[in-house]
């Protein structure tokens, strides 16, 4: 027996962007997270119905994978870039300020989609909660890599714990996305930005 994905490819030519359909499901999905998202939410922000949305994306996971790409593609391409900066506190700067530039955007919905769908993940999401927490492993070893190599070129003093400096940038981070999704200001979370600034580590 054919699916319904199957049938739904043998049928007419979409009509409908792909693009546009998937930036709707990523606001859904950051908006609700993984697991408060539903079939119905998606079909109805992206304007499909369910043979469409099968045949496009796959199911409901592998929708989220993408809408994930996107997310981590065009809202956090600020973090890559920060990575390039001449020395660690400008790469701390630019993730801070970064960060605060995207959770103040009137245009897009606050907090973080990583975290937004991690902490609300049952155990029969445990592919998507497991999905998640590899990326963030993924973006921490990119970020402490890049520490070790400022205190190995003398940037850092050998002295730092560099491990546990990056967790630290991690958690204001993560701070930052849960309080702006809580209805923290942006003043408060310029404070917060300044102020970890104002105590990362000189040489």
């Amino acid at each position: 027996m054919e699916c319904l994905a199957q049938r739904a490819c043998k049928g007419r030519p979409r009509e409908f962007d792909v693009d546009i359909a998937l930036s709707a499901a990523l606001r859904v999905f950051w908006t609700k997270g993984y697991e408060g998202t539903s079939l119905t939410d998606l079909t109805g922000a992206m304007g499909i119905t369910r043979p469409s949305l099968y045949a496009a994306f796959g199911n409901k996971e592998s929708l989220f994978r993408k809408a994930l790409d996107l997310y981590e593609r065009e809202k956090l391409a600020y973090v890559g870039e920060a990575l390039k900066a001449r020395t660690s506190r400008d790469v701390a700067e630019r993730l801070l300020r970064g960060a605060l530039e995207m959770q103040t955007r009137d245009c897009e919905p606050r907090g973080c989609m990583r975290v937004i769908s991690s902490v609300s993940c049952s155990p029969e999401a445990d592919s998507i909660r497991e999905e998640l927490m590899e990326r963030r492993r993924s973006s921490q070893r990119a970020l402490c890599d890049r520490m070790e190599r400022a205190q190995d070129e003398g940037d850092l003093a050998a002295d730092v714990d560099v491990e546990g400096l990056c967790n630290y940038l991690g958690a204001i981070l993560q701070g930052m996305s849960v309080q702006a999704g809580s209805g923290a200001t942006e003043a408060q979370l310029q404070s917060l930005v300044e102020t970890s600034l104002a105590m990362w580590p000189g040489k």
